[in-house]
Parts: C-alpha cells; structure tokens; sequence
C-alpha cells in the first residue's frame, strides 16, 4: 500500500559532519530520542521516533524520512536497497526504497498492535509485537504483493527482543529473569527447539540479542551476569562468556561479524566496547564511547567497520563508527620539545610501527595544526623512513596551545592509527638594555631599557630581574627584580664599588611571551678619570 505523502530532506542533518572516512567518526543525529540501528551493504538507518536517517558507512548522512509515527524496529535487504521500519504509530510496516527514501509500501498490522522488533531472513519478515496489549511474534511474506501477517504461538510473557541466520530465529524475554525461546525456521513453520532458563542461568535485564551467521549459536546481553554469553542454538547449552567482570559495566549491545570470527559489545556504565575473538572469547580491542551512554540493542557490524547508537550527557543521539576495528593494531607516537616561539621553526618526531614492532617502511602521513583557538590547518603530509620514523617543521604563527596530529589512514592489513602533542608556544620577545660603560666608585648608576613582544601585548605587569656580576676578585653576583612599566620600559641604578662588572637584565617569559635577556659591560674605577 503506497501511503500518503512524506517529506523527505535531501543532504545532511548533521550539525557537523562525520570526520574523515579513514579514522573512527561520530555523527550527531540531533535531540535524543529512543531508536533502532540497522546497517546494510553500504546503508546505514536509524529509526528516531518520527523519523529515519539514513547514512553511508563513512557516517556521513544522506537522507531523512520525516512524518513518520512511532518508528523503531528495522530491517534491512542484504543489498541495501530495501528498509523495512515498525511504526508503532500506526501500527504499520513500512517498505522504503533507500536510494530515493520513498514509501513504497505499507503492511497494516492493527490486528498485532505496537509492532516493535524487525528482522528478515530472505523473503519473511518476522515482526515482534507487544507491550500495549498481547505480544507475540509473526512472519510476513514479502514476495506477495500484499503480504498477510502469519502469526504463531509463543510463550512469551513481554514483547520479544529478536535476531536470526541461517535456520535459527531466538526470541527473548525483557522481563527479569529473562528466558530465551530458540526456533527452527528451516521448514514453512517456526518449530520450538528449545527454552533457555532466565532463573536457572541468573538472566536479568536482557538488552540485546544476536546469531552467528550459520545459525549455529546465539549471542545474549543480560545486564546480569555482566556477560556476553554464547549458548549452543542446538543443545542450548552455554559455550562461553565474553569478559565476565563485575565492575565492566553491565552489557547493552552484541553483534556478530559476518564471517563469524569477531563478537562486539557495548557496556554501559563500563562506557565501552569490546571487541572479542569469537573462538576463544579473548578481547582484543576496546574504544571508550567518549560521547556518552551506548543506547541498548544497537550494535552492528558492516565489513572491519562496528556501528552503535550513543546517548551524550547533553542528550544528543550519536552515530559511532569505529573503522577498521577488525584490524591488527597500528601505533603512531609523535614528540616535540617542549615549548615553542612563533615564527620560528619548531620540529616534532616520531614513529609508525605495527602490532607485531616492525615498521611498514615508507607510508604517507597526514599533518594538522590546531591553534588555540580551534583554527584547524593541514600541513604539507610527510612519509616515514623504512624503520617508520618521521620529521615534521612547522613555524607556528601564533603563540598559545598549537595542538599537532598526525594520522596514517592505514591499509588493508592494519588498523588505522594517529598521535597528537599539544606545544605551549610563546611569542618571542626582545630586551633593550643602555646605560654608562664606566662609572666612579660610591657614583650611582642609571640603567635603562625597553622589553618588547611580537606580535601580541605585553602584560600589564611585571618583573625583570637584575643580576649583576664582579669579573674579578672571586666573580661575586647579586640579583634583584625590577618592574616593568605599562609600555615595557624600565628603570634601575646600582652603587657599585670599583671593579669590573656585568649587569644582566632577565625576562623569564610566561604563559605568552618567551624568555629574553640582555647585559652590558661596566667598569668602575676608584676616581673619575
């Protein structure tokens, strides 16, 4: 059924765009609302009550479908082309085409009101519904023109949590103790294998659920026990846990890899994902969800990329991509002295090397600058040496924090990776000193001179220190400060004996303008010559 007209808005939705395709990328998708995540080929959609985004897998948002009702669950074709949202609303499922977001037909699900959860196994959709009245689980025939909603008995007690592959359809409670309902979907009807016991296995508050490609085993996210658990989707016996820690965080979302070789899981409180071998349940890698808490039963996986769904502290829903995560492990280190001063060359060091130590010989960096300001700008790129070291020069045009990055994109081995180091740089100043070459002993001397910054203001005040220092007979130094006027300038006078001398006049610098110093030579004779 073609339903009445949506609008639909072409481009970004973003308030800043994703970064750069080659690192991890964070999307803000606006004010926080609770939503479905599905990724696809190169499709990403997230269903946001009364509308669906949709993205490329760089994160970078193409669509939105506006003037929806109640959208949550979704499913999407192995091809991308085709999304299918539950709208609650309405009590509805909604076919979209993804490439114009366009509505190109609806199911009418009165009769199964609330449907919720969406997941497709070739030509049927299997639709979880509940929590404003009966819940159950249907299948609809999407090869049918106009598919008839084919219900079928189940025990559940709440509106189902869902996944499915291969011949395998799990349903799960989120009641507490939660219990896990394994199907056969090999023939025309689902066929109950099993039940996995919420209270015998201490199962509460399950947030996710997943399927090994081939059907073979089932992936659970109970907050309790703290962990992921696969169970065998035939004997449903528990395989093994994924990082069962007490203080991790209780878990919110699980996926599976497409080949079946990697388990990824978000925690909340943990503020994390992981991660894991699936073979051996070792975690291998884990990213902080710096944004904010993962939001439940969204996490997925599209090639070496992993998709979720954050909630920031300012309520704001994030799309977190984290590229190439699948990959082994690259580190980048970079190192400068420490301080700096504008308009004069500054060099940083540093590093690429692999996870196993060695070095993937010449490869070409990237190289930003970010003042302190936030003014970002690229810098001409570099490539390592065959041992992975580099060298980067820079002349900084301003003083303050000059934050340096450097990022190597990667390859079809490793892991992407990049360093940064943040540089005070001051601005450079310069110190005038004049006054007698010769003076009388018991004859006071006047000195005085100007501090002078470039490029920016001197401050309003302070102090330069005095040090003078004997020649001859034992190299005696004495030091004492003086002030510095409102235009730099500065005055002082000394009553020294007869000797030779050398008075040093220092600037120390401060949070903005370096170090300067001058001196000047003095002789003081016994009487007037």
């Amino acid at each position: 059924m073609v339903g009445s007209v949506l609008t639909v808005i072409i481009g970004l939705l973003v308030a800043s765009a994703p970064s750069a395709s080659a690192e991890d990328s964070m999307t803000d998708l606006g004010a926080f609302a609770y939503g479905k995540l599905v990724v696809e080929a190169d499709k990403v959609a997230v269903s946001i009550n009364d509308r669906i985004v949709i993205a490329d897998t760089t994160g970078e948002v193409k669509n939105t479908i506006t003037g929806l009702s109640g959208a949550y669950g979704l499913a999407m074709t192995p091809d991308g082309t085709r999304l299918y949202a539950a709208l609650q609303g309405t009590n509805e499922i909604a076919e979209i085409d993804t490439a114009t977001a366009a509505i190109i037909r609806r199911v009418d699900l009165a009769a199964y009101p609330c449907p919720s959860e969406l997941v497709l196994t070739g030509e049927r959709l299997w639709v979880g519904y509940g929590g404003c009245g009966d819940q159950g689980v249907l299948n609809l025939d999407l090869s049918e023109a106009t598919p008839e909603p084919s219900p079928f008995e189940t025990p559940l007690k709440s509106a189902p949590l869902m996944a499915a592959a291969g011949d395998t359809l799990v349903l799960g409670e989120v009641v507490s103790p939660g219990d896990l309902f394994v199907y056969d979907i090999g023939g025309a009807a689902p066929v109950l294998r099993g039940e996995i016991d919420g209270h015998a296995h201490s199962n509460y508050g399950l947030n996710d659920l997943a399927v090994t490609p081939d059907g073979s085993q089932v992936i659970s996210a109970f907050a309790l026990p703290y962990s992921f658990d696969m169970w065998d989707a035939r004997t449903l016996v528990k395989v093994r846990g994924y990082e069962r820690q007490q203080f991790d965080g209780w878990p919110a979302g699980v996926a599976i890899s497409s080949d079946g070789a990697y388990v990824a899981g978000v925690r909340k409180e943990g503020l994390e994902m992981t991660l894991y071998d699936a073979a051996s349940g070792a975690a291998i890698y884990t990213a902080d969800t710096a944004e904010g808490q993962p939001v439940s039963e969204n996490v997925q996986f599209s090639g070496r990329d992993v998709f979720s769904l954050l909630r920031s502290p300012t309520d704001r829903l994030y799309l977190w991509r984290l590229h190439d995560v699948t990959l082994p492990a690259s580190t980048l280190t970079l190192t400068a002295e420490p301080g700096g001063t504008a308009h004069q060359p500054l060099t940083l060091t540093g590093r690429l090397t692999l996870e196993d130590g060695t070095a993937p010989g010449a490869q070409p960096l990237a190289v930003t600058r970010t003042l302190s300001g936030g003014a970002g700008a690229e810098l001409p790129s570099v490539t390592t040496a065959a041992d992975g070291t580099f060298t980067i020069t820079d002349t900084p045009p301003t003083g303050g924090e000059n934050t340096y990055t450097v990022r190597w994109k990667g390859n079809d081995e490793h892991r992407w990776s990049k360093a940064s180091v943040t540089i005070v740089v001051r601005y450079p100043t310069t110190l005038t000193l004049s006054g007698p070459r010769s003076g009388v002993a018991g004859q006071r001397l006047v000195f005085s001179g100007t501090l002078r910054a470039e490029g920016t203001t001197l401050p309003r005040s302070g102090r330069l220190t005095v040090q003078r220092t004997r020649n001859d007979e034992g190299g005696e130094t004495v030091s004492w400060p003086v002030s510095i006027g409102t235009t730099g300038s500065y005055v002082f006078s000394d009553t020294p004996g007869a000797g030779q001398y050398t008075y040093t006049v220092q600037w120390n610098g401060d949070t903005r303008l370096g170090p300067a110093q001058a001196a000047q030579d003095v002789t003081v004779y016994e009487t007037a010559r």
